[in-house]
């Protein structure tokens, strides 16, 4: 009960974040807004605000949210003043309304990664080696603690993110590791991995372990929460080029199945845990919806960019067709990665 909740207000508190920017900037754009919805599904209920023509609901399932804007759909509401309907805003109004729910996930990601960091302290993510593990392969290379790994495979990894994302993407192969000595010699060493089975799930360890080190304060604490959200991004921009190249595999993804795992887990570990969980998916959320693709704000974005450079309109019906195509195309993508979530639960 404890993770489902925690796995609702998880969901919610990213989602709601989200939908709340696009709300505010179409608000202050003087557009009409039908409905402000938390959750999707049969609505359980609404209620209105004084002199304010917009229905806030809660809906059943707390697997998004969305604002309904007049002038946004094909069909034209002719019950809405021309001038508040959302085609009739100035091409400034339209992009800042939405991309503005990506921009309230990023702030919201910051604030709370700085909470993160101010509580437990700021993470160096040094790629430094404070163990090399006895009766592993690694043992018999000449990599010693106190080296900084460079390189996985020629690719350079300037912290522990992008290490993982490394790991991760040649799982179980033998790696060319590149480490800096303390030096300065630059060395590179191939380490193959062990292979672990535990409470009947398989693993492989490269044995080896990475420097925890944290600073304390506000400013480091600050600068760890924009130096994370870059990292992040840089993260996620290259699982995207993974998985368009075929370097990653669509199985490595989670979807909500996935999340409400780790919600779990993160539950176990306290409120910090689940509050730099809700940062890390706000970044996710933010990121994904940056994409230039159909049914995404960067898909809608990028239609006002070519309305901007050509100087025409795209005409809404065909805008929203692909967008229906594109959100089609996305559903039948969830099924696939909440599939594989279940595979992962039942072994």
């Amino acid at each position: 009960m404890l993770t489902l909740l925690c796995f609702v207000i998880v969901l919610c508190v990213t989602i709601t974040i989200h939908e709340f920017g696009h709300f505010i900037f179409a608000k202050k754009a003087g557009i009409y807004v039908y409905e402000f919805s938390i959750g999707m599904g049969p609505r359980l209920f609404k209620f209105k605000r004084k002199n304010d023509e917009t229905d806030y609901s809660i809906r059943l399932f707390p697997i998004g949210g969305y604002v309904s804007m007049a002038g946004e759909n094909i069909e034209v509401d002719k019950t809405i003043p021309e001038d508040k309907q959302m085609f009739n805003k100035t091409w400034s109004q339209k992009m800042s309304t939405v991309l503005a729910g990506v921009l309230f996930n990023f702030l919201l990601a910051i604030v709370l990664f700085f909470i993160v960091a101010l509580n437990v302290g700021a993470p160096t993510n040094k790629n430094k080696i404070i163990e090399v593990a006895s009766n592993y392969p690694i043992e018999k290379t000449n990599i010693k603690v106190g080296d900084t790994i460079v390189k996985i495979n020629g690719h350079k990894v300037r912290n522990q993110d992008m290490l993982m994302l490394q790991l991760a993407r040649f799982n179980g192969k033998e790696l060319n590791i590149t480490v800096k000595k303390k030096n300065n010699v630059v060395k590179t060493y191939k380490v193959s991995p062990k292979k672990i089975k535990e409470n009947g799930e398989i693993s492989y360890k490269y044995g080896f372990a990475l420097t925890n080190e944290r600073k304390y304060g506000i400013l480091e604490s600050i600068k760890y929460a924009f130096i994370k959200i870059i990292d992040l991004i840089s993260q996620m921009f290259c699982i995207i080029i993974y998985l368009i190249t075929g370097k990653l595999s669509l199985s490595s993804l989670s979807g909500p199945v996935g999340i409400y795992t780790i919600v779990g887990e993160s539950a176990k570990a306290g409120l910090i845990s689940i509050l730099f969980l809700i940062a890390y998916l706000c970044v996710n959320v933010g990121f994904i919806n940056l994409i230039p693709l159909p049914a995404f704000d960067g898909g809608r974005a990028f239609i006002l960019l070519i309305e901007k450079i050509t100087g025409k309109t795209v005409p809404p019906k065909i805008e929203n067709t692909i967008h229906s195509i594109g959100f089609i195309v996305l559903m039948i993508l969830m099924v696939l990665i909440t599939y594989n979530d279940i595979l992962r639960l039942i072994k």
